[in-house]
């Protein structure tokens, strides 16, 4: 049953506290009506949660407990609740919500919220009154972490966007938010001590030091949050339950700085013919001391910005090379006696401890810092690399946040045909709800190392998904989102039809009011005896694409030529991946050899396009007037062509700027039209015996070109 569905009736009943989670309820007799008469009653800390609940109801707000037919928030701190649980009773005069922290009285009116129609999600206040049973229901988190990471170096995402996602999580009794203020596309908060931090790094392409990589490739592109944007943030974020943990990546993904400040480079000349000019090294000198001044600096003002006990500071992926490289770093290791670059990461890491220390903070990092083991144990563990790393560092002793690829990570694509990464597979809402501890050979000890969940969101797509509107975050965070808070509340081991049950008949009218545009779950597309049928199990509506118009589907459709209908359906504010019939994305393998102006590397070799098998790579960025030539050998006949530099899913290593060319004679060559994003589609209404790419630009921000194996479809 839909809400929306009741909404002319005069009154609303809670249809028998359905729980949206497994929680103790106990009925009791008679029932409470809700109404915009209704006061909220609350004092002291809990003001501010007052202030959230009354524009939600549509109520007003009170410190008088004397005030009948109420909702009475409480911190009672010799409950027997734990941190963060709530007791929410409903009596026939009053409703009370009680936790023994803030905290516990946030997830209680979660829960409330959970009990009225949708439309308590509309800020707008309840259009009628509610009817609800008279009962008690308590409960509490299983685990104290429930976490999203946002990567704001990437894509970009102004205060306001980060309000309404703090907004989101809050809904879903989330409780932190990890942003990932630095990487090599952007230093995203303000150091007053170093402006220059922000108001060059802050900034990619264009005039900016830094080089533009994953999309937006031809503009100046960025933005910063200033202390005091960053101090609102943490208190919009506070009021809410939620904890702001900063992330300055170090000492790896640091182009940005080392673009702005080149000293906290290794001081060794770097050879930049192959990047077309750019510096592209990403660590700081371990050699230097300077740097650690610098880290001083930097770090005095980020811990006394964040209340938060940790203070993030990366470890991942960092690129030792560069180290080797370096005649200080290297006198550095044979003081120390330190047999592998790898092993200087410690040191580092060692240095930067102290300076949190000093000011009153603990690290976290990501397994990579942790996996020798050699750090302390008061660093908050992120176990991102795969199962085997979360093990390792567990059996370390480190306390671990649960984040690994494989279930955790959604920046990837969540149908085979669908936008996102897809390096680590694919993961969907059910991938992500069905993650189970021992399952995946983690013991009832184990469990108790992990303080809980994270899913990040890294956004090197996104910047090429529109990102001046939220639907492209949405549709990859949500339901999956949904999923891992679940997860975090419940712990594993809960039956993936009834929680999907409970998306399709509960939340997605609830995200809708929320207005998150969400993703559904894609229709399944049947062909036979010449007849397209598309069905659905979530009541969602479904349409096609046919020769690029939009239609509704009602009923079967007739027809030869069914890779012609690419299906999707919709759902209040959600919509679903694509699905079609399998000859709309059939492909044929003609015989193809690659040239170019450019020379491939061993590893990435020419066969791997001409055998279908993978991408190529060259020994170097583009320049302009650079080429790539795909001679077929006797043409092909076709229906459409994808021409793509660069990755499978991602922006990068691509001819930023160029154009096509095609041949029919394979002599003579013909414009086809522009590249977008380092791809174009052809539409060839004849055989095609070459085609033709040329740079229009002086390279992308790296040290190759990538080109993936042609996608052609046949005519049918």
């Amino acid at each position: 049953m839909k809400y929306q569905l009741l909404l002319p009736m005069l009154a609303f009943t809670a249809s028998a506290w359905a729980q949206p989670r497994l929680a103790n309820f106990t009925a009791s007799p008679g029932e409470f009506q809700l109404s915009a008469a209704t006061t909220i009653t609350a004092v002291g800390e809990l003001r501010p949660l007052a202030d959230y609940l009354s524009p939600h109801l549509g109520c007003t707000s009170s410190e008088n407990y004397s005030a009948d037919g109420g909702v009475i928030l409480e911190i009672d701190q010799k409950s027997d609740l734990p941190s963060e649980g709530y007791r929410l009773s409903v009596m026939p005069d009053h409703i009370s919500i009680t936790g023994r922290d803030y905290g516990g009285v946030f997830n209680g009116v979660q829960e409330l919220f959970r009990r009225l129609p949708a439309e308590v999600y509309s800020m707008k206040g309840l259009s009628q009154t509610v009817t609800l049973p008279c009962g008690e229901v308590t409960d509490a988190p299983k685990f104290p972490y429930r976490g999203f990471m946002l990567d704001v170096c990437r894509t970009w995402s102004d205060k306001t966007r980060v309000k309404r996602y703090i907004d989101l999580l809050a809904y879903h009794n989330l409780n932190k938010l990890h942003l990932h203020l630095t990487d090599d596309e952007g230093w995203r908060i303000e150091i007053k001590s170093h402006p220059e931090l922000t108001e060059i790094g802050g900034f990619r392409g264009g005039d900016s030091p830094i080089a533009a990589v994953y999309g937006k490739l031809n503009e100046k592109y960025g933005g910063y949050y200033t202390q005091e944007d960053m101090r609102e943030i943490i208190a919009y974020a506070a009021a809410r339950n939620i904890e702001i943990i900063p992330e300055i990546d170090l000492p790896g993904h640091s182009r940005a700085i080392g673009s702005v400040i080149r000293e906290v480079r290794c001081p060794y000349v770097t050879d930049t013919v192959s990047t077309i000019g750019y510096d592209d090294r990403s660590a700081w000198c371990v050699a230097r001391e300077e740097n650690y001044v610098l880290l001083e600096e930097i770090m005095k003002e980020i811990c006394a910005l964040f209340p938060s006990k940790y203070v993030h500071v990366g470890g991942d992926e960092v690129r030792v090379g560069q180290w080797n490289r370096c005649l200080d770093c290297r006198a550095l290791m044979q003081r120390k006696g330190i047999p592998d670059a790898h092993a200087l990461q410690d040191v580092f890491q060692h240095r930067l401890n102290k300076i949190l220390a000093a000011n009153g903070k603990q690290p976290a990092v990501w397994n990579e810092a942790a996996e020798r083991g050699s750090i302390s144990k008061d660093n908050l563990v992120y176990g991102w690399h795969n199962l085997q790393a979360c093990h390792n560092v567990i059996e370390k002793g480190y306390h671990t946040v649960m984040m690994t690829k494989e279930f955790f990570y959604i920046d990837m694509h969540q149908g085979k045909h669908e936008q996102g990464h897809d390096w680590a597979g694919i993961i969907d809402t059910k991938r992500v709800f069905e993650f189970n501890f021992a399952e995946n050979g983690f013991s009832e000890e184990d469990v108790k190392k992990f303080v809980g969940f994270e899913a990040p969101f890294w956004s090197e797509t996104y910047v090429s998904n529109n990102p001046e509107k939220d639907d492209y975050l949405d549709y990859m965070c949500f339901p999956r989102l949904c999923a891992l808070a679940r997860l975090g509340w419940n712990g594993d081991g809960e039956a993936w039809e009834s929680y999907y049950k409970e998306l399709r008949e509960q939340h997605y009218d609830r995200l809708s009011a929320m207005q998150v545009h969400f993703r559904l779950f894609p229709p399944m597309v049947s062909y036979e005896n010449e007849l397209l049928t598309v069905t659905t199990d979530d009541n969602s509506d479904i349409y096609y694409l046919k020769d690029g118009r939009e239609h509704r589907y009602t009923k079967p459709i007739s027809t030869t030529e069914p890779h012609r209908y690419l299906f999707y359906t919709r759902y209040g504010s959600g919509i679903s991946g694509e699905a079609a019939d399998d000859s709309y994305y059939r492909r044929i393998y003609p015989a193809v050899t690659l040239t170019s102006s450019m020379e491939f590397t061993e590893r990435f070799p020419t066969s791997n396009v001409e055998k279908y098998k993978g991408l190529t790579a060259t020994t170097r960025g583009c320049r302009k007037g650079d080429w790539l030539l795909f001679t077929f050998d006797g043409g092909v006949s076709c229906r459409e062509i994808l021409v793509k530099t660069g990755y499978p899913q991602i922006i990068k290593c691509i001819f930023n700027s160029g154009y096509a060319e095609v041949s029919y004679d394979g002599t003579n060559f013909e414009k086809a039209g522009e590249l977008t994003n380092g791809m174009i589609t052809l539409y060839p209404e004849k055989k095609v015996r070459a085609i033709r790419v040329v740079s229009t630009s002086d390279g992308n921000g790296t040290s190759a070109v990538n080109i993936q194996p042609l996608k052609i479809k046949p005519r049918l």
